[in-house]
C-alpha cells in the first residue's frame, strides 16, 4: 500500500510579505549596481543618480506615487546626463506597476506619465544638439543613436508593466466579487433554511391548534382533551422555534440531532385531530443526522398537510433506509388539494429539503384514490 501523499502546509500571508520585500531590495540593489558599473563616466554624482533611481523601489510597495514621482524626475535627468540609459526604462516599469495594480484612474493618469517621463527626454536628446551631456557608449542604443528603435522598445516595456498590472488588478476584482457572491449565497440558503423550518414548525402546529380550538368549540365533551392538546402544541411549537432561532446565535457544526427520533410525537398529533395514522420505520441509526433531519421536516409538513386539506381517515407513513439512501412515503385516503397554479411553500420546502442531499421527491393523487407525497434521501455511510 502507497503511503499517503504529503501536502504542504499553504505559506502564511505574511511571510509572502517578507519576501516580497527581499525581492524590492534586492532588485534596488541590482539597479544601484548595473547603472555604476555601466557608467560611461566616473564621479560621486554617478553614485548619487544610481542611488535616486534605484533605491526607492525598495519601498515602492508602501510608496507607490511618490516613488513614481522620485523615478520619473531621476530618470529625466539621467537620459539628459546619459548615465544608466540603459536600464532606465525597466526602473520606470518596476515602479509604475503598485501604482496601475492600485485603481483603474491611477493606472491610466501612471501609465500617462511613465510614457511621458521615458519619451519626452529621449526624444529631447534625440532632437536636442549636445544631449546627452555624456555621450553614449559605442555600440549601445539610445535615443541619440536609435530613436525610432528604443522609443518602440521603451514604450513595449512599459506598457506591458501596465497590462500585468490590469490583468492582476481584474483577477483580484473578479476573486473579490465570487467571493461576495459566495457569502451572499450562503447568507441566503440560510436564510431559506430558517424559513422552511420557522413554515414547517409554525404550520404543523397551528393546524393543530386550529382544528383542536374547533373541536372545543362544538363539542361539550372533550373539551378539556382539546385543550389539553392546544396546550401541548403551544408548548412544542415554542420549543421548536426556539430551536430554530437557537441555531442563528451557535452554528452547531454538527447539525441538529436527527428529530425523525420524534415521529412518534407527530403520529399521535395527527391522531388526536382524527385521523388513524399507521407506521412501518426502519432503524435509522446509521442514517446521518442532517438526512434524519429533513426526513422530519418532510414528514412533519405531509402529515400537515393530510390535516389542513386532504379530509383524510386513514395516513400510512413509510420510513425505510438502505446503505445508501432513505426513503419516506406519507399516503392517505383523502382528497387531493386543489391547484392554485403554483405550489404551496410546504410542497416547495420539501423539494428543496430533498434536493439538498441529491435526492428527489412527488407528490400527488394515487390513481385508487387518497394523495401520497414520496421521497428519496440518499447518503453515504
Amino acid at each position: 500500500m502507497a503511503p499517503p501523499a504529503r501536502t504542504l502546509a499553504p505559506v502564511p500571508p505574511e511571510l509572502w510579505r517578507w519576501v516580497w520585500i527581499a525581492v524590492d531590495a534586492l532588485a534596488a540593489a541590482a539597479v544601484v549596481a548595473a547603472v555604476v558599473l555601466m557608467r560611461p563616466a566616473s564621479g560621486w554624482w554617478v553614485w548619487c543618480l544610481a542611488g535616486l533611481l534605484g533605491l526607492p523601489l525598495a519601498v515602492r510597495r508602501w510608496w507607490p506615487v511618490p516613488v513614481l514621482v522620485v523615478v520619473l524626475l531621476t530618470t529625466a535627468t539621467a537620459l539628459v546626463v546619459g548615465i544608466g540609459v540603459e536600464i532606465v526604462v525597466y526602473v520606470v516599469a518596476a515602479a509604475l506597476y503598485p501604482v496601475a495594480l492600485s485603481s483603474a484612474r491611477a493606472a491610466a493618469w501612471g501609465l500617462a506619465a511613465a510614457l511621458g517621463g521615458v519619451l519626452v527626454p529621449g526624444l529631447v536628446d534625440a532632437f536636442v544638439a549636445g544631449l546627452p551631456i555624456v555621450p553614449a557608449r559605442e555600440g549601445v542604443e539610445s535615443f541619440s543613436t536609435t530613436p525610432l528603435t528604443v522609443t518602440g522598445y521603451g514604450t513595449a516595456v512599459v506598457a506591458a508593466s501596465w497590462a500585468l498590472a490590469w490583468a492582476v488588478r481584474t483577477r483580484q476584482r473578479h476573486t473579490s466579487q465570487l467571493t461576495e457572491l459566495r457569502v451572499a449565497r450562503a447568507i441566503a440558503e440560510e436564510r431559506l433554511r430558517i424559513a422552511r423550518d420557522v413554515h414547517d414548525v409554525v404550520g404543523h402546529s397551528l393546524s393543530l391548534i386550529t382544528m383542536q380550538a374547533a373541536v372545543a368549540n362544538h363539542l361539550g365533551s372533550g373539551r378539556e382533551a382539546a385543550l389539553r392538546t392546544i396546550e401541548e402544541a403551544s408548548r412544542s411549537a415554542l420549543d421548536d422555534v426556539r430551536t430554530v432561532l437557537g441555531g442563528l446565535r451557535e452554528q452547531d457544526t454538527g447539525g441538529p440531532p436527527g428529530p425523525v427520533d420524534d415521529l412518534d410525537r407527530l403520529v399521535e398529533e395527527t391522531r388526536a385531530a382524527g385521523v388513524a395514522v399507521t407506521v412501518d420505520r426502519a432503524d435509522l441509526s446509521r442514517v446521518p443526522a442532517g438526512v434524519r433531519t429533513s426526513a422530519y421536516r418532510i414528514v412533519q409538513e405531509a402529515l400537515t398537510n393530510v390535516r389542513r386539506h386532504a379530509r383524510a381517515t386513514r395516513c400510512r407513513v413509510t420510513v425505510a433506509a438502505t446503505d445508501d439512501g432513505l426513503s419516506l412515503a406519507v399516503v392517505d385516503d383523502g382528497t387531493a388539494p386543489r391547484r392554485t397554479g403554483r405550489p404551496g411553500h410546504g410542497l416547495l420546502g420539501m423539494r428543496e429539503r430533498a434536493t439538498l442531499h441529491g435526492g428527489s421527491l412527488s407528490a400527488g393523487p394515487e390513481p385508487d384514490g387518497g394523495f401520497a407525497v414520496r421521497a428519496t434521501l440518499p447518503f453515504r455511510t
